[in-house]
């Protein structure tokens, strides 16, 4: 698979990936090609267009540049994802990768019986010798999605629909609406889970249901579930956001621009530094600095997009590149 683009907004050279606070994990002797196995829990299938693709191409990176041997799978209930790490790691794979917020807490039960395993997951705070989290920044983007939403928005009513309810996913929507609010201080902005990554009537009639309330944006975090999203918008005239990949594709009669996360160069640099015995344990944050997370536009959008107010976009995600602007996001 064709790795994430960047938006040419905010590409910037990968900074080092050296872990923050945490344990050292015990050095060990360099891997060899074919020792060395990386593994990739997702929960949906990878080609969703979003959340899970995305990390798949990150994992493609590491086979790629890496030469490891990989294997991704799908797991999403407690049970599912514990026995899913436990067999990758009795199967001797170094790295385990649980691609959400809700692989963090299994990961640091499951790590205890498996000392030579390291379990990382894309969002949480918990680590521990063997175990790390990579958090992408990816509030940066909706922010200033959040802000272009406002401005377009002609009803003032913009509407947020999720999959499941976890701190991750709350957190970029609150970053949408704090942008929104932040050009717009009077727009509504209304939210919503469906608690299901793929339940794709449940986020059409959410969808419905908002755009019916006056909602004429939609940004979602629903994985696989965002065609549900898309197809209300169709239906019913309004407009949506993509999230996580460039959604442009997917619904080109729709979405007018993405958040979009490169998961290629760090989970490169991460299984890189695994596999040369040089991981040390902590909270990883990547974002629009380290080229991590960026805006792209639809190339052919539903309509023009003011000039205006892509400059304003512009001018925004410079001032979150250089530090300037700091967008609000949850601790986690």
């Amino acid at each position: 698979m064709k790795r994430l683009p960047i938006s040419p907004l905010a590409i910037i050279a990968l900074a080092s990936l050296a872990g923050c606070d945490g344990d050292s994990k015990p050095e060990a002797a360099k891997l060899n090609d074919d020792d060395f196995k990386v593994a990739l829990i997702t929960p949906g299938p990878v080609n969703d267009s979003g959340w899970s693709a995305l990390a798949y191409r990150g994992l493609e990176a590491i086979k790629l540049e890496l030469g490891a041997d990989t294997q991704n799978i799908v797991a999403f209930s407690p049970q599912d994802i514990k026995d899913a790490m436990r067999s990758y790691a009795q199967k001797d794979f170094d790295l385990v990768i649980g691609h959400g917020y809700e692989y963090n807490q299994i990961g640091i039960e499951v790590a205890k019986d498996f000392p030579k395993t390291v379990f990382i997951s894309s969002s949480g705070d918990k680590t521990a010798t063997n175990v790390g989290t990579f958090r992408f920044n990816l509030e940066q983007g909706t922010y200033v999605l959040g802000m272009v939403a406002a401005k377009l928005s002609l009803k003032g009513t913009l509407g947020m629909v999720g999959g499941p309810n976890v701190p991750s996913i709350e957190s970029t929507f609150r970053a949408f609406e704090a942008g929104a609010k932040a050009v717009r201080p009077s727009v509504r902005v209304l939210k919503a889970y469906t608690n299901s990554n793929d339940d794709i009537g449940a986020a059409k009639q959410q969808t419905l249901a908002f755009i019916a309330q006056g909602a004429d944006y939609i940004i979602h975090q629903a994985n696989a579930a965002a065609q549900g999203v898309f197809e209300a918008c169709k239906e019913r005239g309004a407009f949506a956001f993509g999230t996580n990949s460039d959604q442009a594709g997917a619904a080109p009669d729709v979405v007018i621009a993405s958040a979009t996360i490169n998961a290629g160069p760090v989970f490169v640099e991460l299984a890189k530094q695994l596999k040369e015995g040089k991981f040390k344990a902590g909270v990883r944050l990547r974002g629009m600095a380290d080229g991590a997370v960026g805006i792209v536009w639809n190339p052919n959008p539903p309509f023009k997009i003011p000039e205006d107010i892509k400059a304003e976009a512009i001018l925004m995600v410079g001032k979150i590149v250089s530090g300037q602007l700091k967008v609000p996001r949850l601790e986690f």
